[in-house]
């Protein structure tokens, strides 16, 4: 044991000297969450508060009905009528961003509507996600008209409004807070950590594998009174511990971001907070690090394939895409875990993590995805020992 700890700190101190690893463990997930939620928290709440406040402009064609209608849109300030245009020209100008919506009414409305029939109303718009603030205004000036109307129908039909309403459903959302801020975010902050999982471990392998094979010193150390298992368990943990401070040090990122933004209301700033407890963050980690053993692992046994720092980086580089994929699977609506996913790594952290988010973890659906993960870490540890003792891999220039 003292040889392998010996080997880690001389490892570890090698680490340390590497930029690259300290960017992509430290530096990285550090800053990139504060940079990221509060750039987009900004962006989102001023995009937001300018669509409450512009001006609309919405093209009429009334065809001379709904003239109380008509009267209410052009004695507001917060809508610009562009009225007695056409269907076709109406469409056009929605095309060319010209205008938020075009509303046309049937040339014959206000009859059906006085016959006591269905009064026909089209609304165009674009639906894109950057105009939904302005879709529902003006569906709230419809709904508000359509209300109109219904009230002076019963009225003249001397009837409540009440004869309509057959039944009253009162929805009450079972759903805790933390399970409606787990179907939010609950996928997506695993597929961070794991994503900084693999990227912390990955330098410190291609370096203490490859790059010491470049630099001709991976053969003084083998030369040294220490077996090779040893020496591989001392790089081993180096590069295991890079990867889970690089998660480690992205949920502080996520804190402190999350602190930084002032206009997040209490009540979502304490559920997301709540995320963040010590023993949601204690289970996290245990899941994360069996999960860095099994990428630390891999990563090592294919740094110590490649001939040069360049080649290991080229070789592990399209990794990257096999840890996104199953963890990019577990932000998809209806994906559950079950005995099947549990079995599946990355995918299987990621459900479990949403899961203890949510605060519905199973607890056998979590010792089956313990079990999996530990029995996939030690086979990957056993593949990797067996490459490094292979003369033809390691003296492969």
């Amino acid at each position: 044991m003292k040889k392998i700890m010996t080997i880690f700190k001389k490892e570890l101190i090698d680490s340390i000297r590497d930029r690259r690893t300290l960017i992509t463990m430290v530096v990285v997930p550090l800053l990139l969450f504060p940079i990221l939620i509060g750039i987009s928290s900004k962006i989102m709440i001023s995009q937001a508060r300018k669509a409450r406040e512009k001006t609309l402009r919405i093209g009429l064609m009334t065809y001379n009905n709904a003239r109380e209608f008509r009267e209410s849109l052009l004695g507001r300030e917060d809508v610009a009528v562009i009225d007695h245009i056409d269907a076709e020209l109406g469409q056009q100008l929605i095309k060319k961003d010209s205008l938020d919506a075009f509303i046309l009414f049937e040339k014959d409305f206000d009859k059906r509507v006085g016959d006591m029939l269905t009064g026909r109303i089209t609304l165009y718009f674009k639906a894109t996600e950057e105009r939904e603030i302005e879709k529902r205004r003006v569906l709230t000036l419809l709904n508000d008209f359509e209300r109109e109307l219904r009230s002076s129908r019963f009225d003249k039909l001397n009837l409540d409004l009440s004869i309509i309403e057959t039944i009253d459903v009162d929805e009450q959302n079972l759903a805790t807070p933390k399970e409606r801020l787990a179907e939010v975010i609950g996928g997506f902050l695993p597929y961070l950590f794991i994503i900084f999982c693999f990227m912390g471990a990955m330098y410190p392998a291609i370096d203490l594998a490859a790059g010491e094979k470049e630099r001709g010193t991976l053969e003084t150390l083998l030369t040294s009174p220490v077996g090779r298992f040893q020496i591989l368990l001392g790089k081993f943990g180096v590069v295991v511990l890079t990867g889970i401070l690089s998660a480690a040090i992205s949920m502080l990122g996520m804190y402190v971001g999350i602190r930084q933004v002032k206009e997040i209301p209490p009540e979502l700033l304490n559920m997301i907070l709540s995320i963040l407890e010590f023993d949601s963050i204690i289970l996290l980690i245990s899941l994360l690090l069996p999960l860095t053993i099994f990428f630390a692992a891999i990563l090592l046994s294919l740094s110590f394939f490649a001939k040069s720092f360049k080649e290991a980086q080229s070789i592990i580089s399209p990794m990257m895409i096999v840890v996104i994929i199953p963890a990019f699977i577990g932000l998809m609506p209806g994906i559950r875990l079950t005995p099947t996913t549990a079995l599946i790594p990355v995918l299987n952290v990621s459900l479990a993590t949403k899961g203890i988010i949510a605060d519905t973890i199973v607890p056998g659906m979590l010792i089956e995805v313990y079990l999996s993960l530990i029995v996939y870490a030690a086979l990957s540890i056993v593949v990797c020992s067996k490459i490094f003792t292979r003369e033809g891999t390691i003296f492969r220039f």
